[in-house]
C-alpha cells in the first residue's frame, strides 16, 4: 500500500469528502483556554508547484525566481515569505480555525535559507507567553521551518489577540510602537536618493510598491481552499465582527514588506533577513496600499531600515524595522531585483 501523498496545506481539504465537522474535537478558542506553554506540530508540509503559484495569485508577485529559475545553482525558490502564514495559523492544529475571530499585532521572521519546489518542510511552534492589555487576552507564538536536510529555513516570532470582536479594536493604536522602539513615521527624506545595497547610507529610500489585494486574493491567502472561514474571507464572518467587508490580514500585508526587501536585498535576503513588522489599522479588500522604507542605519556591515505600508487615506496600517547584509562587492549572488520585475500581472 502506498504512502498518502504529503499535503501543501496544515490540513488536507479532502477530508471533507469522508468528514462531517473538520474541526470536531479541537479547543474552542478562547484566552481562558490556553496551556503555557501550548506546543503545536510538527506538521510536515509539501512546497509543491500549486502552493508557489497560488502565493504568487494571493501577492501579486510573480518573479521569475518563483516560477522558473533562481540564483540558487537555478532552482525555483519559494517567496520569502510564503511559510509564514502557516507558522501563524499552526495553532488551528488545536484550536477550532472557523471560530477564531481575532487580530494579528505583531510578526517577526528571520530569514535563514530559501526553500526549493518540491521540498518538504516541517513547522513546529509553541504558545510561549500569555497577558493581558487594555481588555484583550494576547499571546505569544514562537515557531520554526525547518527543511529536508534539518536546515533551519524561517524563525517566526508572533503576537495575536486570540479573540475579539475586530471592528471595535481595529486601528485605535493597540500596537503602537513601545518607548523603547524607534517609531516608524512613513516620511521619506527630501530628495532621498534611491537604496544602493553595495553603497547604503542613511536616509536612502526603498522604491515604494504598490498593491491593491481583492477580496480573491484575501480568501485564498486566509485558507478559504481549507474550508476555514474567518474576517478575511468570509463577509458574514466579518460583518458580525464589527467589520464592513472582510479585511487583509496582517500577515498577507507582512508578505508585501518582504516581497519589497527581496526586490531590494536580492537573493541576500533569503539567507540573512529580519523584518519585524506591527499592525496598526487594518485595510480593507480591494484598499489600495503602499510598502515603503528608508535606511536608518549601516553598522558592521548590516543595513537596518524602517519600514511601512500606507493605505490610501494616508494612514500607516502596518510599521516595522527590518535589517539585510550590506553588499559591499558586486560579487554577491544577491543582485538586487528591481530592475528586473515582471510587470504587473505578468508571468
Amino acid at each position: 500500500m502506498t504512502e498518502p501523498e504529503l499535503w501543501r496545506d496544515l490540513t488536507d481539504p479532502r477530508r471533507a469528502t469522508t468528514r462531517g465537522d473538520l474541526e470536531l474535537g479541537l479547543k474552542e478558542p478562547e484566552f481562558e483556554n490556553l496551556d503555557i506553554p501550548e506546543r503545536f506540530g510538527p506538521v510536515t508540509v509539501r512546497v509543491d508547484d500549486h502552493k508557489i503559484k497560488r502565493f504568487a495569485f494571493t501577492q501579486d508577485d510573480f518573479h521569475p525566481w518563483h516560477l522558473e529559475a533562481s540564483p540558487f545553482d537555478g532552482r525555483r525558490v519559494a517567496h520569502a515569505a510564503l511559510l509564514g502564514n502557516d507558522l501563524v495559523q499552526l495553532f488551528t492544529t488545536v484550536y477550532a480555525a472557523s471560530r477564531v475571530v481575532g487580530l494579528h499585532t505583531e510578526e517577526q521572521i528571520w530569514f535563514d535559507s530559501p526553500v526549493f519546489l518540491g521540498e518538504a518542510v516541517t513547522l513546529t511552534g509553541t504558545y510561549t507567553e500569555a497577558y493581558e492589555r487594555r481588555g484583550q487576552g494576547y499571546v505569544v507564538m514562537e515557531a520554526t521551518a525547518v527543511g529536508e536536510d534539518g536546515r533551519s529555513i524561517l524563525r517566526h516570532r508572533g503576537v495575536e489577540i486570540l479573540r475579539t470582536r475586530p471592528g471595535d479594536v481595529a486601528g485605535r493604536g493597540s500596537a503602537a510602537a513601545a518607548p523603547a522602539e524607534r517609531r516608524v513615521t512613513g516620511d521619506v527624506p527630501a530628495n532621498a536618493a534611491p537604496f544602493d545595497p553595495s553603497h547604503p547610507a542613511i536616509g536612502q529610500a526603498l522604491p515604494t510598491l504598490a498593491k491593491t489585494i481583492t477580496v480573491e486574493q484575501a480568501a485564498v491567502f486566509s485558507r478559504v481552499g481549507e474550508y476555514v472561514r474567518n474576517i478575511h474571507n468570509d463577509l458574514d464572518v466579518a460583518q458580525a465582527g464589527g467589520l464592513t467587508v472582510p479585511i487583509v490580514q496582517g500577515q498577507q500585508q507582512y508578505g508585501v514588506l518582504a516581497e519589497m526587501l527581496t526586490r531590494a536585498f536580492g537573493a541576500d535576503w533569503f539567507t540573512d533577513g529580519w523584518l519585524r513588522a506591527k499592525f496598526l489599522t487594518t485595510v480593507d479588500v480591494h484598499e489600495p496600499i503602499e510598502a515603503g522604507g528608508v535606511v536608518t542605519g549601516v553598522t558592521d556591515g548590516r543595513v537596518e531600515l524602517d519600514v511601512w505600508v500606507r493605505r490610501a487615506d494616508g494612514a500607516l496600517s502596518a510599521a516595522g524595522w527590518a535589517s539585510g547584509p550590506a553588499r559591499l562587492n558586486h560579487n554577491s549572488r544577491g543582485m538586487a531585483l528591481q530592475n528586473n520585475l515582471p510587470r504587473k500581472g505578468s508571468q
